[in-house]
Formats: structure tokens, C-alpha cells, sequence
């Protein structure tokens, strides 16, 4: 499988285009980027920020696609309007399948996609997603509605014109939401993990589902595997590296994946 992230590159190596390509590793995909953004971090902070041209994203797109070729795509930071655009071109031009992750926010609180992107966002690229993948904050965000639960707004998402909507981060314990590509909105259960090396959750959860997706899966099904997935790998977090929050531990997942073709294995819930 040759699966392509578009996202930020994390300095300190644990979310963004880097916890991407280790999920694609250890799930056996060939990973590949188009970097959006360098970012300046580390487990506690958020820097600084440098977005990419519009036209340099294009073409790292465009020079993968051409000649490697794309079976699906996840998205992350898109910290300009332009760049939201340019993805949205050439995703539309792909079709393949495309986990759209809207970060918006980092886990320190430093705004990523600023308003005009986000607006980009929901306008160009949501209805280009098979699935979006937001937290329930960023879902209550993109929906311009502060009082939506989770169910709520899974639905809301899909009625903007996403394919389908997951919407995870709720209370502890709480499953997540996915509201499918039929319109039929479904708990997603599993095991929660409370750990200190937290930091790439969301970014694992979304490129384990593209993997899923690229081999045939269906979303609901896709989407019980990514929080298995994401759940094994907070398990092993390393809590040890720096002094905020840790990066997950992937190479737990290593041949852990083989339940994949029947919805088995880490997908229960």
C-alpha cells in the first residue's frame, strides 16, 4: 500500500508527517509526504511555525503521484488558505481514498490552521474526505455550533459534505462517533488510554484509518481498527522523553495488524 500524508512536520517527532510515516511503517505501508508546515516544537511547546508555499505542497504532490502512485491519503495541518486549495486540487484529481484530520489546534494550544484555512477547509476539502477525522472541540469548531455532543456532531460534519465523519476526544471511557458513509451514525468502542505520552493521538488515529481504508475497509470498520491501533500505541508511550507529553509508542504495533481483513484483532469494541 503506498499511502501519502499531507500534513506539518513536528521537530520533536512525535505527531505531524512524523508520527504519520511511523504508523505506515508499522502497519506495512509505504509511507510518503507533502510537508505543509515546519514547525519549531517539542513535547511541551509549539514554537514556531513556517508554512510551505502553496505551490512547493503542489508539487511534493504531484511528484509522488506521477510516479509512485497513491492509494490513499491523510491530511493534517493546513496553516494556509492557498495550501488548503492546492490539496483540494489535486485530492479531487487523485481519487483515492482521503482521511481529512482538520488540525486545528496543537495540544499546547497554539492555533495551526488559522480562520481563512479553516474556512478553506470546510468550503474546498471536506467534500473531498471519504472520512474526517476531528476531535469533538475541533467537530464543534468546523460546525460553528458549541453545543453539539459527539454524535451530534459526527452528523453535522457529514451534512457539510464529508463522506463520512468519526468524531473521537470525548469524556474518558466514551466511545467515539462515525457517522458513515450511509448516513448511519454508530458507537465506536474500544479501549481507552490514559497516558502522559499522549501527543500524536490524533495523527495516528487518522493515518491507521487510511491505512484501513487503502486495503478495502469500510469506514465503520476502518474506524475500529484505527482506535485499536491508537490505543496499543498510547499503551507503549514514552513517557520518559521529554518534559510535557511524550510521543505513542509505534513500534508496538509492529505485526500487530494482521487481524485488518476481518475487522479482528485490535479493532474490537
Amino acid at each position: 500500500m503506498r499511502l501519502l500524508t499531507i500534513a506539518g512536520s513536528d521537530s520533536g517527532g512525535g505527531a505531524g508527517v512524523q508520527a504519520d510515516l511511523k504508523t505506515f511503517l508499522a502497519l506495512r505501508a509505504h509511507g510518503m509526504t507533502a510537508i505543509t508546515a515546519v514547525t519549531a516544537q517539542n513535547t511541551t511547546d509549539v514554537e514556531s511555525v513556517y508554512a510551505l508555499p502553496a505551490d512547493v505542497v503542489g508539487a511534493q504532490i504531484d511528484a509522488v503521484a506521477g510516479d509512485i502512485g497513491v492509494d490513499a491519503v491523510k491530511t493534517g495541518m493546513m496553516p494556509t488558505a492557498e495550501i488548503v486549495i492546492a490539496v483540494a486540487e489535486r485530492i479531487e484529481a487523485l481519487a483515492c481514498p482521503a482521511v481529512v484530520d482538520p488540525v486545528l489546534r496543537s495540544s499546547s494550544g497554539v492555533t495551526l490552521t488559522p480562520p481563512s484555512a479553516r474556512d478553506a477547509l470546510v468550503e474546498r476539502l471536506l467534500p473531498l474526505a471519504t472520512v474526517c477525522t476531528p476531535n469533538l472541540a475541533e467537530a464543534r469548531i468546523l460546525a460553528a455550533d458549541a453545543t453539539l455532543d459527539a454524535p451530534a456532531a459526527a452528523v453535522a460534519l457529514r451534512d457539510l459534505g464529508a463522506g463520512a465523519a468519526i468524531v473521537t476526544g470525548g469524556a474518558e471511557g466514551a466511545p467515539d462517533w462515525c457517522c458513515d458513509e450511509r448516513g448511519h451514525l454508530e458507537p465506536v468502542g474500544g479501549d481507552t488510554v490514559i497516558s502522559g505520552a499522549d501527543h500524536g493521538t490524533g495523527c495516528t488515529h487518522a493515518a491507521a484509518l487510511a491505512v484501513a481504508l487503502a486495503r478495502g475497509e469500510s469506514v465503520v470498520r476502518a474506524a475500529r481498527f484505527a482506535r485499536g491501533v491508537t490505543a496499543a500505541a498510547l499503551a507503549a508511550g514514552a513517557e520518559q522523553i521529554g518534559a510535557g507529553h511524550g510521543p505513542l509508542g509505534h513500534h508496538t504495533l509492529i505485526g500487530e495488524d494482521a487481524g485488518i481483513a476481518t475487522g479482528a484483532g485490535r479493532a474490537a469494541g
